[in-house]
């Protein structure tokens, strides 16, 4: 007893979250319309189970015309039975159509409505730090592409079928019992009636059909969870591949890439075969139970059709209702394969969506302004104030918990040119991600002048699918600037080759080499003219004398800016006022802050604060 009440508590607890997950699009703005769809389906629908009992109730007269041999009540019968079969085509048709409507309007706007939590919220990031475990959603594109579909169309198939069923069983059940009328029988003497009693037949045949379906097919769940996941992690891994090509080529990378992506689909195949046995297990018995129900009710009727006691008329009337509400009944049979696949979607998605919940909020919108006020960061670390760069008692840590920075507190002002220097591994890159407000492993504070325009150009510019336009112009949009300022912005960092092409469409982190997708993202920031750029190596891949002349670029045409830039090479400090440098603190195993107002003696600075070659 106390199994069943946990499984019917979990069952409740899990349709209060479908519940959830479906609810806010039917009180959203678009709750009209949808409402609308919805009621206009449910009458096509409900007009549906009308026109199969009028149906119904013309098979009797259709089979008892042939008994008769009654030709004019056959002729009229099938005049009839076309006007009923084009309503009947008509409402099927429009059902279908209103259908498919509602379901990708619903579709549409729950993809909006995950896309603004998944990236407005920069949930996408914090999701990727996270340790793996069972709570962690992998690939969140496919519950965004595939499970938001797969769920839109399993609740509105389900929930459909369901009403239809329930309306259906409703409608039949009265005629059944009518028209079978009572079984009668004597047992020890006795003589025993029951009414109705293809009723009964139909409640047992079907009852039994679903707890078969049910053992039988139970399984299915669980291999279709695998089945999307093998399935996602094959695509991705395929993806990665092509996103990275160069570098697997440049590596002779094919072998081993070949035989990772095999294992993966090796994956997919033992899965794939293990659902092939499941799913064969219950076709043969769905199957089975169908055809048997397609002769059960006359062999169930017949003798008392032999006897005299009802009509061949009565009998295919009694086949034809024993098989609608024997069908209403076996919904969970017919349905099982469809419940599988849609739980299996809303399994994900119920994962997803906790995910989105408990993932640290950071910045509201990837906006280049700091609002006032604002916690951008998940640890609470980042907030606006003051008029320049502050951080105070700052300590940061990796995912596992390990602290790699200790105790930091350091002041960068208006217009101050800061080099940020230490060896690879000491935390750098993280503190940068703790200033732009996007690292949630730490404590104490920083913050940054409220309204700043801020912009971060890591060592790995990212380029989004487009033109060169919309790669340069990133993250604003492609017609932001006008074609004279992107040209002179691609002169300025001397990717004048590049710009006849602004209208070309291409893979451009494949089309460009290293140095080049550096100079391009520099482009960016002559273009965005932020008041505080943050350069994570942002020149790395430059010989030295391109790296002189895009910092050069960056004193003269953004003199007001504030510049932090991290660097291994001696020469970029040339470039900056003052140096803030990581050090070793190995008593605790960990790196601290050592910042020394220090202006490099040589080479000369002009009046905008950056230092130029001697």
């Amino acid at each position: 007893m106390s199994l069943a009440w946990s499984k019917m508590n979990e069952g409740r607890s899990f349709l209060a979250r479908v519940w959830a997950l479906a609810a806010p699009y039917w009180r959203s703005e678009e709750r009209w319309r949808a409402r609308g769809l919805l009621a206009a389906v449910v009458a096509l629908t409900l007009g549906g189970v009308g026109l199969l009992v009028l149906l119904n109730n013309w098979n009797r007269e259709f089979y008892n015309a042939l008994e008769q041999r009654d030709a004019g009540a056959f002729g009229q019968l099938l005049l009839q039975f076309c006007v009923l079969a084009a309503v009947f085509i008509v409402g099927s048709v429009y059902r279908l159509f209103l259908t498919q409507q509602l379901e990708f309007r619903w579709r549409a706007w729950l993809t909006r409505r995950y896309l603004s939590a998944w990236l407005n919220e920069r949930a996408y990031y914090q999701m990727e730090l996270q340790p793996a475990d069972a709570s962690k959603p992998d690939n969140p594109d496919q519950r965004i592409s595939e499970d938001l579909r797969y769920f839109t169309q399993g609740t509105l198939s389900l929930g459909l079928g369901l009403l239809s069923s329930v309306v259906t069983l409703v409608s039949f059940i009265v005629i059944l019992w009518s028209v079978s009328g009572p079984l009668a029988f004597a047992v020890g003497g006795r003589e025993v009636s029951i009414p109705g009693y293809m009723v009964w037949v139909a409640i047992a045949y079907a009852a039994a059909g679903s707890v078969l379906t049910h053992l039988i097919g139970r399984p299915l769940i669980k291999l279709n969870v695998r089945q999307e996941h093998t399935e996602a992690d094959f695509r991705f891994n395929l993806v990665r591949v092509r996103e990275n090509a160069e570098g697997v080529a440049l590596s002779r990378g094919e072998a081993a890439e070949e035989a990772g992506l095999l294992r993966r689909f090796d994956a997919i195949r033992d899965n794939w075969w293990a659902l092939m046995y499941a799913t064969r297990r219950l076709t043969a018995f769905t199957v089975g139970y169908a055809q048997i129900a397609a002769v059960f009710p006359i062999l169930v009727a017949a003798p008392r059709y032999f006897a005299g006691a009802i009509s061949l008329g009565v009998l295919m009337q009694i086949s034809q209702a024993f098989g609608q509400v024997q069908d209403s009944l076996s919904w969970f049979v017919n349905s099982y394969g469809t419940l599988a696949n849609w739980k299996a979607s809303v399994d994900r998605l119920l994962t997803f969506e906790t995910a989105l919940v408990h993932t640290a909020p950071t910045q509201a919108a990837p906006t280049q302004t700091v609002p006032a006020g604002a916690t951008l960061a998940g640890a609470g670390l980042l907030t606006a104030g003051g008029s320049g760069l502050h951080a105070d008692g700052l300590d940061l840590a990796v995912p596992t918990g390990r602290v790699v920075l200790s105790g930091a507190s350091f002041d960068v002002a208006p217009g101050d040119h800061v080099l940020l220097k230490g060896p690879s591994g000491s935390g750098k890159s993280t503190l940068f991600r703790a200033i732009a407000g996007i690292w949630p492993f730490g404590k104490g504070s920083i913050s940054l002048p409220e309204g700043a325009r801020v912009l971060f150009l890591p060592q790995k510019p990212y380029f989004p699918l487009g033109s060169l336009r919309e790669a340069v112009s990133y993250p604003s949009a492609g017609d932001t600037f006008d074609d004279a300022a992107i040209r002179e912005a691609l002169a300025a960092v001397q990717l004048d080759s590049l710009s006849a092409r602004l209208d070309d469409v291409q893979s451009w982190n494949l089309q460009l080499s290293g140095g080049e997708q550096q100079r391009l993202a520099l482009a960016r920031a002559l273009l965005q003219r932020p008041d505080w750029l943050f350069l994570d190596e942002a020149t790395s891949a430059l010989d030295e004398a391109s790296e002189a002349h895009v910092y050069e670029q960056i004193g003269r045409r953004l003199p007001d800016a504030t510049v932090v830039s991290i660097a291994h090479r001696p020469g970029v400090a040339a470039y900056h006022t003052r140096t803030l440098e990581l050090v070793p603190d190995v008593t605790a195993g960990r790196w601290s802050l050592h910042a020394p107002a220090v202006v490099p003696a040589s080479p000369q600075l002009p009046a905008n604060g950056v230092a130029v070659a001697a």
